[in-house]
C-alpha cells in the first residue's frame, strides 16, 4: 500500500513538474476509488497531493499551483476555535472558487463524488462525512 501511495506522489509530482511552467494548464493527478468510510485513506489518495500528508499544505504538487494550498490543520485555529465541519461539507459536496482548482469541483473529487448519481447519494454523503471527520483530527492549536 505504502509503495502505491509513493509511486502515486512521485507521479503527480512529476506531472505537477511538468505543468507547473507552462500557464492554464490543468494538473491532473490520477485517484483510485478508496473505501468510503476510511477518511484517512481518502485524504492521502485525493487530497495530500496537494495538500500534504501533514495536511499543511506542502504536497508534492503544491509547488505547480498558482495558490498555495490551504493548511487544513489550521481550519479550526483560522475559524475563532471551531472546526467549520458545515463549511467544509458544502466544499466537498458543492466544491470552492479556488483559482488553485480551476473548475468548482475540487480537481480530484470531480471524478469520484462530482459525478455521483442519486442512486450513489448515500456513498457520496458518507465519503463527506469521514472526510470531515478525518480533518476535524488534523487540526492543530
Amino acid at each position: 500500500m505504502k509503495s502505491l501511495l509513493f509511486s502515486g506522489l512521485a507521479a503527480a509530482a512529476l506531472a505537477g513538474a511538468c505543468f507547473a511552467g507552462q500557464p492554464n494548464q490543468k494538473v491532473v493527478i490520477p485517484v483510485g476509488k478508496t473505501a468510503p468510510v476510511d477518511g484517512k485513506a481518502m485524504y492521502v489518495n485525493y487530497c495530500a497531493p496537494c495538500h500534504g500528508v501533514d495536511g499543511r499544505g506542502n504536497g508534492p504538487v503544491a509547488a505547480a499551483l498558482k495558490q498555495q494550498p490551504t493548511d487544513l490543520t489550521a481550519l479550526s485555529r483560522n475559524n475563532s476555535g471551531k472546526f467549520p465541519a458545515t463549511h467544509i461539507t458544502s466544499v466537498l459536496q458543492y466544491g470552492a472558487t479556488i483559482p488553485s482548482h480551476g473548475t468548482p469541483e475540487m480537481p480530484v473529487w470531480g471524478s469520484i463524488l462530482g459525478t455521483m448519481d442519486q442512486e450513489q447519494a448515500q456513498e457520496k454523503t458518507i465519503r463527506i462525512n469521514n472526510l470531515t471527520a478525518y480533518l476535524r483530527t488534523i487540526q492543530t492549536r
